[in-house]
């Protein structure tokens, strides 16, 4: 996460559009008496686009684009590894962790439930696997200029794991015997979203669609009685074409994906997504899988935890947890589809 910031907030008035490449499926024609408002910003190193139905009340909107931006830097002066000053960034520099640190409510509470994930995955998802993204380039730190060695590897997996940390939900606190380093990067940006919600909901607003970095919550209906319409990306570098349509009534959805954020170093390709048990980066065909839950965050770290197990494991989490998720892997002559049950009922196209 970063507090780089893309410009100020900007309040405009829009049909239904977001990052997703929606646009063609918001044509929808609104009773004067409410429209959909657009408030969108930079945060955690990307934008997010906050539609919301209202009436035109300029003073509401503004304050409610101020609000948003205020909650979003609470999320990012907690949780960010790239600001030095964050209170996650303090917490990974105490060279002895084993006594009982105090976290405000909200980190706290994303690294609660990113440790019941570790659990639910069988540590697919681990939060302490920092050092070694960094290791691989894709942290704060400068990008290698060799891929680390097999010793380099085996040594930090010694002393990471989701195992090593200890919390106290009386008290609100975290310990553990070896210091970690903790990265929240693959369930930070949806609990943001969940943030957001949270704060609209605070400011009795009805219906809203919430989007950060391609991470999702909706509310409430369009102006014309329709729920909000999203779409799934076929995998590409090059172009952005929907895949699959799904209607979202007060769920969230995050996507995870190998196709955007890598480098290639001597001819190999390397993901940023690491998995915990090997160090590496994963490099099975699992191209991209989505998930769908009440909570965005929940949602962003199920979407990196499957991303690692890749389509076997993951489909057999999720079909046998009734988690509803969507599957796209790389087969001989392109893409290939798969979904759990539980997704099916979100399809409309």
């Amino acid at each position: 996460m970063t507090s780089r910031m893309y410009g100020p907030v900007r309040v405009v008035m829009t049909s239904v559009i977001m990052a997703l490449v929606v646009a063609a499926l918001a044509g929808c024609s609104f009773q004067e008496e409410e429209k959909v408002w657009e408030i969108s910003g930079g945060i955690f190193g990307t934008t997010y686009h906050i539609n919301v139905v209202l009436p035109e009340d300029e003073a509401k909107l503004k304050m409610l684009a101020q609000g948003i931006q205020a909650e979003l830097e609470q999320v990012d002066n907690a949780m960010s590894t790239w600001k030095q000053s964050s209170e996650l960034s303090r917490l990974n520099r105490q060279q002895d962790q084993t006594g009982w640190t105090t976290l405000s409510a909200p980190l706290f509470e994303v690294i609660h439930r990113a440790q019941e994930i570790s659990a639910q995955t069988s540590g697919a998802f681990d939060i302490t696997i920092g050092p070694v993204v960094n290791l691989w380039g894709f942290g704060p730190d400068a990008r290698p200029e060799r891929s680390p060695s097999d010793e380099e590897l085996a040594s930090l997996l010694k002393v990471t794991g989701w195992e090593f940390l200890e919390l106290d939900p009386n008290t609100l606190a975290i310990r553990s015997e070896q210091p970690q380093y903790i990265d929240l990067s693959g369930i930070a940006k949806g609990y943001g979203v969940d943030v957001v919600a949270r704060y609209l909901d605070s400011q009795n607003v009805q219906a809203y669609l919430v989007e950060i970095g391609g991470e999702v919550r909706t509310r409430g209906h369009k102006p014309d009685g329709d729920v909000w319409r999203l779409a799934i990306e076929t995998p590409s570098e090059q172009s952005r074409q929907v895949n699959k349509v799904v209607a979202l009534d007060e769920m969230s959805m995050a996507t995870s994906g190998d196709y955007r954020n890598y480098y290639e170093s001597e001819g190999q390709r390397y993901s940023h997504t690491i998995d915990p048990d090997t160090g590496r980066p994963i490099e099975h065909r699992l191209a991209s899988v989505t998930v769908i839950s009440d909570d965005c965050m929940t949602a962003d770290a199920l979407a990196t935890a499957f991303t690692v197990m890749g389509f076997e494991r993951a489909m057999t989490l999720a079909t046998r947890e009734n988690i509803p998720a969507y599957f796209i892997v790389r087969g001989e002559a392109g893409f290939n589809v798969h979904s759990t049950p539980a997704f099916s009922s979100y399809v409309v196209q």
